[in-house]
């Protein structure tokens, strides 16, 4: 199976695509999507849905997971990610994917092991649990790279229990 994960951000997205083969993970690709704060918001997610729509045409994921909104103080930011999630959705969802949704609590957890996981433990787990010679960088690539793992992992256990 192949699965897109997505750490969601307006100037910032975060992608990582894995295989996962039974026990077996391997990254496809990993990168960010990036827009200028100057442009018109309009225009920004335009840009993120056109990627967006690029790398689902590119490497033909099976499913996509998105980092659920983590709400803060900061109202503005959240309303701008909020939006940023939704062109990302609209993009799987014109394509025919299925949607999946996880919390940093849940991508902590699947990839650590432990819900208040440090950020440089969860570089490090993805970096071990891909077998990458260094942790993926920017910060997002690496976090879109946890969730797509943690959908892996979510997915291996619901197998299982299912049997």
């Amino acid at each position: 199976m192949v699965i897109l994960g997505i750490d969601p951000g307006t100037a910032i997205t975060g992608y990582g695509i894995i295989s996962h083969q039974g026990n077996h993970l391997k990254k496809i690709g990993v990168g960010v999507i990036r827009t200028s704060p100057q442009q018109d918001m309009s225009l920004r997610l335009k840009v993120i849905y056109d990627e967006m729509h690029s790398l689902i045409a590119k490497y033909q994921p099976e499913v996509i997971a998105v980092e659920e909104l983590f709400f803060n103080k900061n109202v503005r930011t959240a309303l701008a990610v909020g939006q940023a999630r939704g062109v990302i959705m609209l993009a799987a969802a014109n394509s025919g994917l299925d949607i999946v949704e996880y919390t940093p609590l849940q991508v902590k957890q699947a990839v650590v092991g432990y819900g208040r996981a440090e950020k440089h433990q969860i570089q490090e787990m993805v970096r071990m649990l891909l077998c990458l010679p260094e942790v993926p960088k920017p910060d997002d690539a690496a976090d879109a790279l946890a969730v797509a793992i943690c959908h892996a992992h979510s997915r291996k256990v619901n197998n299982l229990n299912y049997r």
